[in-house]
């Protein structure tokens, strides 16, 4: 199948916080509001346009990837990184590569920009086949100094976090508040919150630590 990659446009909006509602409804927990975040987070001056890419088929938006700058903190030094999320592809076009497209893509382009890495929060299974590695090779720790196994890193090009560690912040856009997630999930055509195996795999990452 034939994807076309361009960068999200303002027409776009509704038809990617839809997708992204469809493509994380029930995935982590029941419900979603991962298309809260998408909305809000294109109003913050940590959102990355440049990096904010739609995945068309048939001229249908069937998947998106967005990007915000994000920092590591060592006591008084600070590090402008990348983090990306949410990565959405619609349910019945996933698993054709197209979250694989979009990544790979940005990716190229965030070191043209010159970038020094990107980190997530994700799922190791997926990610490590993108080059993603564990944050604790590179002394990267979650707010708590504790390494989360789902805390991944990927450096944009070798040894480019020589010299730098500390503690990963990805910002407060990524702190959603659960009564504004409801209010947004009411503009949208209801839909029943229930159980997926999956949640059972974000609760096993969300508790494992290295």
């Amino acid at each position: 199948m034939e994807i076309i990659l361009r960068l999200e446009e303002r027409k776009d909006y509704k038809a990617v916080e839809h997708l992204t509602r469809e493509a994380f409804w029930d995935i982590y927990v029941p419900g979603c509001d991962e298309h809260l975040l998408v909305h809000n987070l294109r109003k913050t001056n940590v959102f990355v346009k440049e990096l904010d890419f739609v995945a068309l088929y048939d001229n249908k938006i069937v998947g998106n990837i967005m990007y915000a700058k994000s920092t590591i903190k060592n006591n008084d030094l600070e590090y402008t990184v990348l983090t990306f999320g949410p990565l959405s592809v619609l349910p019945e076009y996933q698993n054709k590569g197209i979250g694989g497209k979009l990544i790979n893509h940005t990716v190229k382009l965030s070191k043209v920009m010159g970038y020094k890495c990107i980190i997530i929060y994700g799922d190791p299974d997926y990610y490590k086949r993108f080059g993603f590695y564990e944050s604790k090779k590179y002394k990267i720790t979650n707010k708590d100094k504790k390494f989360p196994a789902a805390l991944l890193v990927l450096e944009l090009y070798p040894n480019a976090l020589n010299g730098i560690e500390g503690i990963f912040d990805e910002g407060k856009i990524y702190e959603i508040d659960k009564n504004e997630a409801e209010e947004f999930d009411k503009k949208f055509v209801a839909k029943e919150k229930g159980y997926l195996k999956t949640q059972e795999r974000f609760k096993e990452l969300s508790n494992k630590y290295l």
